[in-house]
């Protein structure tokens, strides 16, 4: 639905409640909004694309008032959050009072091997200690490596397991976040993942996403769940969130368009689950491209919602 229609069902929905406080009749399909009390939700900065970079502080102002509490960052180059220091980008954060819980960072190679174990690591080194001087506490990967089998995923656990220590060492937690790719699957030997399928997976496959669980250590690796993305790779994120309790602890908000707007994910179960698990770090990102609406709309369409849902806190 447009801006328009959400207004209007927003409003209507507002008051069959009161209609329904007046007369003693169950409000169960107005369940979904309550009051705008300030909630705790966070946003990718990568949601908002380009439109961020000609004026940043003006924009995370914007991010603010729209009800965000904190950010992740995108775009981490070699000290710079796109072409702003990092130290001038937490500034302008903590001066509109947001805080950054969170940074996405790829490291320079598409795939980890014994040939390029020594530079992720020195990579890793450099991210952490330069997020550490902001005081970021969770530094993420968001790109899968290469992992076209079992014994691949298992190296990458390796370099995850790596990397973890050196998070640690500056104070930050390492974590990783998925796509769709991660719930293929692959076998021992293999040379491709395989076809995405829900059905019987073939005599020894694993699925990367459970693989990747199993060769890191708990302590040192933990990982942000994509709901969107899980979904799109044929998964349930409740069920996988139950299924993991101890090692997703953040959350990626996110929908085919603004979120709630197409029916696809089932928002009110995720963060029920979510709340469960004690996980308390949700980012909205927003990915589509909506003809006539700007990002800075859709994220604030996206913190409406969020704002009105009775199931956020």
């Amino acid at each position: 639905m447009r801006r328009r229609n959400f207004l209007k069902n927003a409003s209507l929905l507002t008051a069959g409640s009161v209609l329904a406080a007046n007369n003693h009749i169950s409000a169960a399909t107005t369940s979904v909004f309550k009051s705008n009390a300030k909630k705790s939700f966070g946003l990718q900065t990568w949601s908002l694309g380009n439109e961020l970079a000609p004026d940043v502080p003006g924009g995370l102002k914007k991010v603010a008032q729209m009800g965000y509490s904190y950010l992740e960052l995108a775009g981490y180059n070699d000290g710079k959050i796109g072409a702003v220091p990092m130290a001038e980008f937490k500034k302008m954060a903590d001066d509109v009072g947001l805080a950054i819980v969170s940074t996405h960072v790829n490291p320079p190679m598409r795939g980890y091997d014994k040939d390029n174990f020594e530079q992720a690591k020195e990579f890793w080194k450099k991210a952490a200690d330069q997020h550490a001087a902001i005081e970021v506490p969770y530094i993420i990967q968001p790109g899968q490596p290469t992992t076209r089998s079992i014994e691949e995923v298992a190296f990458v656990g390796e370099v995850f397991n790596e990397a973890g220590k050196i998070a640690k060492a500056a104070g930050l937690q390492f974590a990783f976040h998925n796509h769709d790719g991660e719930f293929r699957r692959v076998v021992a030997g293999g040379t491709e993942m395989l076809p995405l399928t829900r059905g019987r997976a073939p005599e020894g496959a694993k699925m990367v996403f459970d693989a990747m669980v199993e060769y890191t250590d708990p302590s040192l690796v933990q990982f942000e769940l994509d709901v969107y993305w899980a979904v799109m790779g044929l998964q349930d994120p409740v069920a996988l969130m139950r299924k993991y309790p101890d090692r997703i602890r953040l959350l990626h908000i996110k929908d085919a368009a603004v979120l709630g707007e197409t029916g696809l994910m089932n928002f009110q179960k995720i963060f029920e689950t979510a709340y469960e698990n004690k996980i308390d770090k949700f980012f909205v990102e927003y990915e589509a491209n909506i003809p006539g609406l700007s990002r800075f709309e859709a994220v604030k369409l996206c913190a409406e919602y969020l704002t009105n849902a009775s199931f956020v806190r």
